[in-house]
């Protein structure tokens, strides 16, 4: 199946929409002609710079303000984004968080306490299942696609913390439950970006840093918010055939 690059008529909701990988997915999906609602966390300055930028341009965006740690806030955002649109054909759950600006090591359990796991754990894991179970209403009328986005520490470890990796890997297996779940009507992919530049997402590591990586990768730089967005634009709006699967997207960081 060719993707389409018109998606004249359809709507998409990007959770953590406002900045890095759903930024750029917001903009793949807006140039493409669809309506899109960009969520971000209540009172986020930035979303409202974002959305008020991208209307300047014509682009067809919406503020979906909430926070997918909270079980109501997420529901509503969710119900009241499909409402705006006038349905939903896509759901990317992009929204996370690392829990720390520098990386904790596996050996430091102390740093990551009860408080730092249900954290983590609630953003990076429940928050996608409770926009999916919220809009699973709008999505199964349109035969719609989910996309999780989930991170190369799934399955390798690694990341900002070993809660971090846990909660990712969740996600890879829960994408693969919920898309046995809600098939045929809803199919349900993940991307696992690896090394992201520009997300925000730092960790503690310096440019030196980012270049050491960079030299090691076999497509020789760190990825951009828009090669991510690419992929998540082809599990949405092509891939007819795919679903409960999770495409690595690192440039060959694994391999």
């Amino acid at each position: 199946m060719t993707i389409s690059a018109n998606l004249k008529g359809k709507k998409a909701l990007v959770t953590g929409g406002a900045s890095g990988i759903g930024l750029a997915t917001v903009e793949i999906f807006a140039r493409a002609g669809a309506a899109v609602a960009i969520n971000d966390l209540p009172g986020s300055t930035l979303l409202a710079s974002e959305v008020a930028r991208l209307s300047a341009l014509g682009l067809q965006v919406y503020s979906a303000e909430g926070d997918v740690g909270d079980p109501d806030s997420a529901a509503r955002m969710v119900c009241a984004a499909a409402q705006a649109l006038g349905g939903l054909d896509y759901l990317v759950n992009n929204a996370a968080t690392p829990g720390t600006r520098i990386a904790i090591p596996p050996s430091d359990l102390d740093r990551q306490d009860e408080a730092f796991w249900s954290k983590l754990l609630s953003v990076n894991l429940v928050g996608p299942f409770r926009c999916i179970r919220a809009a699973q209403p709008y999505l199964s009328q349109n035969g719609g696609a989910v996309v999780n986005v989930a991170s190369t520490a799934a399955f390798g470890g690694g990341g900002s913390s070993t809660a971090y990796a846990s909660a990712k890997a969740a996600l890879v297996l829960m994408t693969r439950e919920l898309a046995k779940g809600l098939g045929p009507a809803i199919r349900v992919n993940g991307v696992a970006p690896g090394w992201v530049g520009g997300s925000g997402w730092d960790c503690g590591w310096d440019e030196a840093e980012a270049n050491a990586a960079a030299a090691k990768l076999p497509l020789g730089r760190i990825g951009l918010p828009a090669d991510f967005a690419e992929v998540i634009f082809f599990l949405c709006a092509g891939a007819g055939y795919m679903t409960g699967q999770t495409l690595i997207v690192d440039g060959g960081l694994l391999a």
